[in-house]
């Protein structure tokens, strides 16, 4: 185990706040740009309807550093390693304000990533190796408080900047916060290592790795790349032969990214499962929904910004409910039905127009948000609950990582839906408020397809502890 240096009073209780920047930072970033890609596509000479590219840059390069996340800080220092992820991400920051097309911003997404990657999961390693266990439930859950705070105000803070500034603005705020966040690291935080030098599966992250991109590049094939049908599944089969030849080499080696023991645990094979498929639409969601209001309905940007505030609020207290009725009725009730309702909420967003009466609209998305929140904790949770303690380490991450490869593929699946529907709008009477209508049709029953995997739960009561959510919040 490493050592837990004595903390003094300074670094004791300023270093929650040093991690709640990050957290901030990270939270923010990925809800501000949503209201923003209209205007930065009408900037950059682009189809709003085809900017997905943006987003999925960012969550695919942090769902790819994440597994080398901890073995980076042991090899390194936590000090080097976070103060390095908070620079990166300022720098990829810049550089997205600076970006005057659409592949520089991607390349920049990218940079931007590399820094985001790292920051949650080793100012979180950070924490737990600091603090005595007596305290990590209350340093936990303050630090997480910030990442709540960023869906709340993001999309109303990215609508007012680019309405009334320039879309630039989203990503130079993160600007003064990451100078601020560098100086205190320095000042601040620890440098801990690991007390063991743990040999990095290497090949493994490569096969993993090469999984993930492929499978997402052939998604964008059918979206914004227009690829051929034949690369697609090339591209495809492709990324399939290497996460087949991941879990086969897994299998018998020591100390693999992810070992395939872990699927034993029946909740956890479950859970990671319906993260998978159940991610779509809550992926999508935050993509969509900026979209359809100022694309399809002439909503502004800071009016679409405002509107998503029922949504994010409305999540923030369905977690406050979400633990007495998992213990009223279990995990396999809750998220069987809940999968089937968010699923149907997703679809009756296909019912919107632009004659659909504000009010009824914000219900829409005030109810989405609850159902939303309540299916992340309650998978989140399920999916660690029964592991031991040997395997919770690795159980989280991987869990971290399908979470955003999942939302990564659920934007590029509705990117891919968005642009197939958007070829007929002109065509036999098509609008593009129809386009979006079949695409969240579509997505509400892929979604609620997820509810089959969660029906294979156990109705038995998990014999694990129930971890902190704030621990294992994705």
């Amino acid at each position: 185990m490493p050592t837990r240096p004595p903390l003094d009073p300074v670094t004791a209780r300023w270093l929650p706040w040093v991690v709640a920047i990050a957290f901030f930072m990270q939270s923010l970033d990925g809800t501000i740009l949503n209201t923003a890609l209209p205007a930065m596509a009408r900037d950059l000479a682009e189809n709003p309807l085809r900017m997905q590219s943006v987003v999925i840059a960012y969550m695919l390069t942090v769902a790819l550093l994440i597994p080398g996340s901890g073995w980076i800080a042991d090899r390194f220092g936590t000090k080097k390693v976070f103060f390095s992820a908070i620079f990166l991400f300022s720098l990829g920051s810049l550089a997205c304000a600076l970006s005057h097309t659409l592949n520089m911003l991607v390349i920049s997404r990218i940079l931007q990533g590399l820094g985001g990657a790292l920051m949650l999961p080793v100012g979180r390693l950070v924490v737990l190796r600091t603090y005595p266990r007596s305290e990590l439930v209350r340093i936990l859950s303050f630090i997480t408080v910030p990442g709540l705070l960023g869906p709340l105000i993001g999309p109303t803070l990215g609508g007012w900047m680019v309405q009334y500034l320039t879309w630039h603005w989203i990503f130079l705020i993160n600007l003064p916060v990451g100078v601020i966040g560098c100086w205190a690291i320095w000042k601040i935080l620890p440098d801990l290592r690991g007390s063991t030098r743990t040999a990095f599966d290497g090949v493994g992250f490569l096969l993993f790795g090469a999984a993930m991109v492929l499978i997402t590049i052939a998604m964008e094939g059918l979206g914004e790349l227009h690829l051929p049908h034949l690369r697609v599944m090339l591209l495809l089969f492709a990324g399939m032969a290497c996460l087949a030849a991941y879990w086969l080499r897994a299998g018998h080696i020591d100390n693999p990214l992810f070992s395939p023991t872990l699927f034993r645990t029946r909740s956890f094979a479950v859970g990671i499962l319906g993260n998978l498929f159940a991610r779509l639409g809550g992926g999508a969601l935050p993509f969509l929904v900026p979209l359809l209001l100022q694309v399809a309905m002439g909503y502004s940007p800071s009016e679409a910004g405002m509107s998503m505030i029922p949504l994010a609020a409305a999540a923030m207290i369905a977690k406050s409910i979400a633990k007495p009725l998992i213990e009223r009725f279990g995990y396999r009730v809750i998220l069987t039905c809940n999968t089937l309702l968010l699923g149907a909420l997703l679809c009756s967003l296909g019912l919107v127009t632009p004659a659909t009466p504000y009010g009824l609209l914000l219900v829409q998305l005030s109810l989405l948000g609850a159902v939303n929140s309540m299916q992340f904790t309650a998978m989140n949770t399920v999916t660690l609950i029964d592991l031991n303690d040997a395997d919770a380490s690795s159980g989280n991450s991987l869990l971290s990582v399908v979470a955003q490869l999942a939302m990564s593929l659920g934007v590029a699946c509705a990117g891919a839906l968005l642009g197939g529907f958007s070829t007929s709008v002109g065509i036999d009477g098509t609008t593009t408020v129809d386009a979006f209508q079949m695409t969240f049709l579509t997505i509400g029953i892929m979604t609620m397809l997820a509810a089959a995997i969660f029906a294979q739960l156990s109705n038995k009561p998990s014999s694990g502890t129930p971890r902190q959510e704030a621990e294992i919040e994705a």
